[in-house]
């Protein structure tokens, strides 16, 4: 049995591009998200909403959530004592998913899992969405996801700033851009056991909302890598992220062709196209392509 049917109550995004954040206590804010463009809009009760205003955020939350389905929820860790009201406020609203910031692991999120179907019924259907790498702990936990998946996981996030600030780090990224050796271990896991369970691969977020062209650059080369889709800080970013997590007509065109190639020659292992020899693997990959332009 494969892991997605250990987990019927999984839901995915039907896009899953851009996860854009918005402060659950600003209203001018929340207006202005829906034409964004984001295929997923998270609503912010975490870091983006200052302690006094949390109460505030979260009637705020549940309204905006009531009028807008397919919206997710970023409450605040199960290390607090704030995260049973905030899901108390919206789960009446029925959003579409929760992310759960500085996940300590899998039993964690199967904690939240419970207390979804607790406050929402068990046959609600709400995604989880961890970030599982805010703490050195945190992190060394990625791959038991793996062999302990967490009902309603939906896919993995990971986060560079929290870490650097545990961590001690004065930079996340050496002068050549790439990330250094600690956040590169914590991405290649997360990319490898997100794919191992069958759930999204989310990118972590680009800090400098203000540098497109380096978002652009950093964005096609985590599609590239096989992440689903990228977390969004602000909206000026969503177009930039969704057009460099949709496969180019270019793309397209050449997957077409490889499964033209195999469906020419049913029974075939390999096939020829254009003077390269394909096999399994390359029709695969261009099924996958296809899929996520659906």
């Amino acid at each position: 049995m494969t892991h997605a049917q250990n987990n019927p109550a999984r839901k995915n995004p039907a896009k899953s591009r851009s996860w854009l954040f918005a402060p659950g206590d600003s209203e001018r804010k929340l207006a202005k998200v829906p034409g964004c463009g984001a295929d997923v809009v998270i609503v912010d009760l975490e870091d983006a909403v200052a302690p006094p205003n949390k109460a505030r955020a979260r009637g705020l939350a549940a309204e905006w959530l009531a009028d807008h389905p397919g919206a997710w929820v970023r409450i605040n860790p199960l290390s607090t004592d704030l995260w049973q009201a905030d899901l108390a406020a919206v789960l009446p609203a029925a959003p579409a998913g929760i992310m759960l910031p500085k996940a300590a692991g899998p039993a964690e999120v199967a904690q939240l899992a419970t207390a979804i179907a607790d406050g929402a019924g068990a046959d609600a259907v709400t995604g989880i969405l961890p970030l599982v790498s805010e703490t050195a702990a945190a992190a060394l936990t990625i791959p038991a996801y793996a062999g302990d998946m967490p009902p309603g996981l939906t896919g993995l996030t990971w986060g560079a700033e929290d870490l650097s600030a545990v961590l001690g780090a004065t930079r996340k990224r050496d002068d050549r851009g790439n990330w250094t050796d600690a956040f590169r271990l914590i991405r290649a896991q997360l990319l490898l056991t997100a794919h191992a369970c069958d759930v999204l691969a989310i990118e972590t977020l680009f800090a400098d909302f203000k540098d497109l062209t380096g978002l652009a650059r950093i964005a096609a080369a985590s599609y590239a890598d096989g992440f689903a889709g990228m977390l969004a800080i602000h909206p000026d970013q969503v177009p930039i992220i969704n057009a460099a997590f949709s496969p180019s007509p270019e793309q397209l065109a050449e997957a077409r062709a490889i499964i033209a190639a195999f469906e020419a020659e049913p029974g075939a292992g390999a096939v020829q196209l254009d003077g390269r020899m394909l096999d399994q693997p390359h029709l695969v990959l261009a099924r996958r392509l296809l899929a996520r332009a659906d």
